[in-house]
């Protein structure tokens, strides 16, 4: 059976269209999914620092590009991204929050699909608890626990934890997805991660 780890960022607008795809595309290959929460800004930070740099100094014409092309696939793949306020955010607390949700597997998609969504879609600020507390509430965690677990020393280690060790393996954004120890890098990568999987389901 293979394996894949999903590490991302609820940050990344190309991460939310991967995400809304990767555990589809598992089930079809009975592959079995290990999400990895990380701090991409941590990843910039350390081993790709072209990302701000672009920010600052990018080329128009490509930012332009780069735009209707995030509209493509959204729009392809029935999602709403907008430009949101406040960016880049902080995710900090939703990614602990994501941990926290994983402690209970059946909700856990849910939470994160309406992180995503409630910053990406409905223009909503993720750092803030009142919006955290918001879709917690509507996915049915329990507040008080989450809460407890995100300000805790252990959700907060798990995720420098993933985060160091993504970048170790040779990551530098996300999402950032393994395939038996094989990397892949995008959403626009999704195509090339069935392949694999489809080859390691026919034993080739």
């Amino acid at each position: 059976m293979a394996k894949v780890e999903f590490f991302y960022d609820y940050s990344s607008p190309w991460t939310y269209l991967a995400f809304t795809k990767i555990a589809g595309v598992c089930q079809k290959y009975n592959a079995t999914l290990e999400w990895r929460p990380i701090l991409v800004g941590g990843i910039f930070n350390t081993v790709n620092p072209s990302v701000y740099e672009f920010r600052e100094r990018g080329v128009p014409a490509k930012a332009k590009y780069s735009a209707k092309d995030l509209q493509d696939w959204a729009r392809f793949y029935g999602i709403k991204i907008g430009s949101p306020t406040v960016f880049p955010v902080n995710s900090i607390k939703a990614l602990r929050g994501a941990l926290a949700a994983l402690d209970h597997p059946e909700k856990f998609l849910r939470y994160s699909y309406r992180v995503f969504e409630s910053y990406w879609g409905e223009d909503k600020d993720i750092s803030k608890d009142e919006v955290l507390r918001g879709i917690v509430e509507e996915v049915g965690l329990d507040p008080q626990e989450y809460f407890d677990k995100i300000n805790r020393q252990d959700y907060k280690d798990r995720i420098r934890v993933n985060t160091d060790e993504v970048m170790a393996r040779g990551g530098f954004g996300t999402p950032t997805i393994f395939v038996n120890g094989a990397m892949f890098f995008g959403n626009d990568r999704m195509a090339l991660i069935e392949e694999e999987l489809k080859r390691e389901q026919q034993g080739k």
